[in-house]
């Protein structure tokens, strides 16, 4: 029996294609096209204009490192934003920390709420019912653009690439706002694509943030679904230089705020070696 395939074309001449054994739900927000399917090697899959945005097979790796990490770089985050994210899993794992006391996640497309809680519920899980946990539908960039200086310790930014919908997550003038809301210490996380494709992506967003933050640096993580090799995670901090903990300063943030037991890819040591750089990827960083 013959089976649709559906092909993802992020790039100009390299592409993926992934077997739909179940089509769940296709849709066209106001947004984007939102589609999600079982694959019988990455479980339930969900695509944004034809980009992978997430599997319940791999996501772990990415959840993990984008939520962790800037978490425990800070060391006393009390409060996060979180800029889309709507499939709840950087929810999810935001409020694993038993330090947090609020987490505000805006999410410009309802409709990716929506199909998430309906078809990846695994994904969230109870984060959608966390009373610490604060779910707005709307603008990022009007919410960041009306916060409250220092109303936030981390922001933590899980978009899609810079284009379409996403685009205005990558502009001046949200970093600039990003760096006024965040407390002293503050730091911003946010993907910047996989650099063996698309470095442009890295250099011009670290360059961005360089304009309103002391420190910019970046880590990986390797995301299977995510092809082209490793998958880097931007960061920028107000206070220390993101990276320079070691091992047993951020185990022993961990065990402070409950995490690390069921944790699949993020460990201390993970934690500490994902910011040594390979070269290729290191120069698109400003120097």
């Amino acid at each position: 029996m013959s089976r649709e395939w559906i092909s993802e074309g992020l790039y100009e001449g390299w592409r993926q294609e992934l077997r739909v054994d179940r089509l769940l739900a296709r849709r066209k927000s106001a947004f984007q096209d939102i589609v999600v399917f079982e694959n019988v090697d990455l479980g339930r899959v969900l695509m944004l204009d034809g980009v992978v945005q997430i599997t319940e097979r791999d996501e772990f790796v990415y959840q993990e490192m984008l939520t962790h990490v800037p978490l425990l770089e800070h060391g006393d985050a009390k409060r996060v934003l979180i800029i889309g994210a709507g499939d709840g899993g950087v929810l999810r794992r935001v409020l694993e920390h038993g330090t947090v006391e609020k987490a505000v996640m805006v999410e410009i497309d309802g409709d990716v709420i929506a199909l998430s809680k309906e078809f990846l519920p695994s994904i969230a899980g109870e984060a959608w019912t966390d009373p610490r946990a604060e779910v707005i539908v709307g603008d990022g960039i009007e919410y960041v653009t009306n916060a409250a200086d220092g109303a936030f310790d981390v922001i933590i930014v899980d978009s899609t690439d810079p284009i379409g919908v996403g685009e205005v997550l990558f502009t001046d003038s949200f970093y600039r706002h990003c760096a006024r809301i965040l407390s002293a210490n503050g730091i911003i996380v946010n993907q910047c694509g996989v650099p063996f494709m698309q470095a442009d992506e890295l250099r011009d967003t670290s360059a961005r943030r360089a304009q309103f933050f002391a420190h910019v640096s970046a880590y990986v993580a390797a995301v299977p679904t995510y092809v082209g090799g490793f998958m880097t995670l931007g960061v920028a901090a107000k206070g220390a230089v993101p990276g320079q903990h070691s091992a047993d300063v951020i185990r022993a943030r961990a065990q402070k705020a409950g995490i690390g037991a069921d944790c699949r890819y993020w460990t201390p040591e993970m934690h500490v070696a994902s910011f040594i750089l390979p070269p290729y990827i290191a120069k698109n960083l400003p120097r």
